[in-house]
């Protein structure tokens, strides 16, 4: 699956999107971060706040406890206001 990031996201974590193939027992977003952040430095750095971070999973937004199982892109962005 791909991950995509955007704003201040990929900023801290110095790129956009990456693929990756998270194992069977990672089901929902929240085990994804998990997992993403027991690996990868930058980006347990930049999820630290994970409950102000949205996702999407293939562009529709969805909450933490989703399941990602069949996914082809999740997207993580920081809130966004309106204007």
């Amino acid at each position: 699956m791909k991950i995509l990031y955007f704003a201040w996201l990929r900023e801290r974590m110095n790129k956009g999107s990456e693929d990756v193939s998270p194992p069977t027992d990672v089901a929902t977003i929240d085990q994804l971060i998990d997992w993403k952040s027991a690996s990868d430095e930058s980006f347990a750095l930049a999820f630290q706040d994970r409950e102000i971070i949205r996702a999407s999973i293939d562009d529709e937004l969805v909450e933490s406890d989703a399941k990602i199982e069949g996914a082809r892109e999740i997207a993580f962005f920081p809130p966004m206001t309106g204007g």
